[in-house]
């Protein structure tokens, strides 16, 4: 196992600078062959040939993130405990326009791939709607609010909307410095593949794109719309990732996640993620994040072009990334803990960090750094939520 940076010496020696997109001299060649794994054997002509509009492509479950200061009796009356996270149930349903006429709401586009894509476009910032996003919403007030604030983040979000269920919710309760979350899915769920996704000017979309990711937990939701995705990114030499997301993914939606992994060239998650994959796969070692990244990589996989690339956070230790045969870790920003603010949403922000790289095909080491940065910022913020431009070097 290696540490620190991706070189020549980590690679081997000898290797050439990759002519038509390393300007930055981080991806090697040998042979006349690039070695950057992201790069697709046909290699492009130019390092920006996927920084363009719709080039990256998401899909999962839109969730309307309401914020507000809350007092006692409100956590009371709701039955919520200060800090906590939990689905919404039938007594929680009026909670949620209740919260919204509180004097200091803050509304923001959320759910877990959203939220990545969404942090990838504040990355790149300019052009806008690089990003595109699909998922399911209501055609209520709430809905309208989530398409605004789609928009105000330079996202190209194309949502389906349907009558039966209101848009899906998640309600932060601030209480001092905690924080009770409840997210009611509701038209989330509702996604329609034949209704939405196969529709001529939306598959246009992810035509369009080079880079796809999806969260797991929209494995829940359509899971054949994901495997349409996949196929199409592999049969195209295109770059598909997808998330583990959480432990029940792996424990309970098992067989629609392997019927995935054949065409995932990306894998992320975390290092809870990671042990409950493990060991749901029979793997053994399951204590041992690398050799679990190792035997993940190694599963089988449709498109041969691109060897596939396994990316475990752990929190404040190092992350674990697969680059060839080897397992490199790399190390996080440090944080003094007092600036901690809300580590929730810091999965989905490394993930938008690392797109927001890959997208315009940079080395795994750039993605990971970009990564890193993207979580330090947000762990220090309330929220998945971010200054008006980044600072990334």
């Amino acid at each position: 196992m290696e540490k620190g940076r991706v070189t020549d010496k980590a690679l081997g020696t000898g290797f050439l600078m990759c002519p038509t997109c390393c300007s930055q001299g981080t991806a090697q060649m040998t042979d006349l062959t690039c070695l950057n794994p992201f790069h697709s054997e046909e290699h492009r002509t130019s390092s920006n040939a996927l920084h363009c509009e719709n080039a990256l492509f998401g899909m999962g479950n839109p969730l309307l993130d309401i914020s507000a200061v809350v007092d006692k009796d409100f956590l009371d009356k709701y039955g919520l405990k200060p800090n906590d996270q939990i689905l919404a149930e039938d007594k929680h349903k009026a909670m949620f326009d209740e919260i919204a006429k509180k004097s200091k709401v803050e509304y923001h586009a959320g759910g877990s791939t959203q939220n990545s894509v969404k942090i990838a476009q504040w990355m790149i910032q300019t052009p806008h709607k690089v990003a595109t996003f699909f998922g399911c919403i209501g055609t209520d007030h709430f809905g309208e609010i989530l398409k605004q604030k789609a928009e105000e983040a330079h996202v190209d979000a194309r949502y389906y909307q349907q009558t039966q269920e209101p848009t899906g919710t998640c309600a932060a309760c601030i209480t001092g410095d905690n924080r009770s979350l409840v997210a009611n899915l509701a038209a989330a769920n509702c996604y329609n593949k034949e209704k939405h996704l196969d529709l001529d000017g939306n598959w246009e979309l992810v035509e369009k794109a080079k880079v796809y990711y999806i969260a797991g937990f929209f494995l829940t939701v359509s899971p054949e719309s994901i495997l349409k995705v996949a196929k199409h990114a592999s049969e195209n030499n295109k770059i598909f990732s997808l998330n583990l997301s959480a432990p029940f993914i792996s424990q309970f939606f098992k067989e629609a996640m392997m019927k995935v992994m054949p065409y995932v060239d990306i894998l992320f998650g975390n290092e809870t993620e990671a042990a409950t994959f493990a060991k749901e796969q029979g793997f053994e070692e399951t204590d041992d994040i690398a050799e679990i990244a190792r035997r993940a990589q190694s599963l089988p996989k449709v498109n041969k072009k691109r060897q596939r690339v396994v990316v475990f956070t752990q929190g404040k230790d190092d992350t674990v990334a697969t680059i060839g045969e080897k397992v490199t870790m790399f190390s996080v920003l440090d944080i003094d803990q007092n600036d901690i603010v809300d580590t929730n949403g810091a999965g989905d922000a490394f993930v938008g960090g690392f797109l927001s790289e890959l997208v315009q095909e940079r080395p795994l080491e750039e993605c990971i750094r970009a990564g890193h940065y993207a979580a330090n910022v947000i762990i220090r913020r309330a929220g998945c939520t971010f200054p008006e431009k980044p600072d990334f070097p």
